[in-house]
């Protein structure tokens, strides 16, 4: 059975010529996934690479990261536009109570708390500020956009696939 992996970041550009690229974080723990050490896996289009961070430093919102045997722009040119993954058995981190792996929630059906009334289910997930946003594709409407706010989502079910939300008004047309 082939092997799950989960996003991490997304390399958007190189970053000088001495193989650096940069990374769009796409994880809550950039600092433990990016550290010097760590197996990181760049989806590419004709199958996954293997690679093993050997530095890495912040500048503004990027992480920079250089890979060990890739010492120069031109090894790390072909990664631009590609995703990094992390396979299952990293995905070590400790979770408190109320969090979730983004991977976890996409997929699961949204129903009313108070009627059981189904939204859809969430396609993605956003972050355009303090908070996510969870993007729920409805047949024939405009994507429902939810806040993950306690006073929104109520409930969240893994097992059965559901979240319990209340919507506040105005939020749906």
């Amino acid at each position: 059975m082939p092997e799950k992996y989960y996003q991490v970041g997304k390399i958007v550009n190189t970053h000088g010529i001495r193989g650096e690229v940069r990374v769009i974080a796409t994880t809550d723990f950039a600092e433990d996934r990016f550290k010097k050490g760590t197996r990181l896996t760049v989806e590419m289009p004709n199958g996954l690479t293997d690679v093993t961070v050997s530095a890495m430093r912040q500048h503004k919102q990027f992480y920079l990261l250089q890979f060990e045997g890739y010492p120069n722009i031109n090894d790390v040119e072909p990664f631009k536009g590609h995703n990094l993954k992390i396979a299952a058995n990293q995905r070590d981190n400790e979770l408190d109570d109320g969090e979730y792996y983004y991977d976890d929630i996409i997929g699961i059906e949204v129903v009313e708390e108070a009627d059981g009334t189904s939204y859809g289910t969430v396609n993605e997930i956003i972050n355009p500020g303090p908070n996510d946003v969870w993007v729920i594709k409805k047949r024939g409407h405009q994507d429902l956009l939810l806040p993950f706010l306690k006073t929104v989502i109520k409930r969240i079910d893994l097992e059965a696939g559901k979240a319990y939300v209340e919507v506040p008004e105005g939020l749906i047309e």
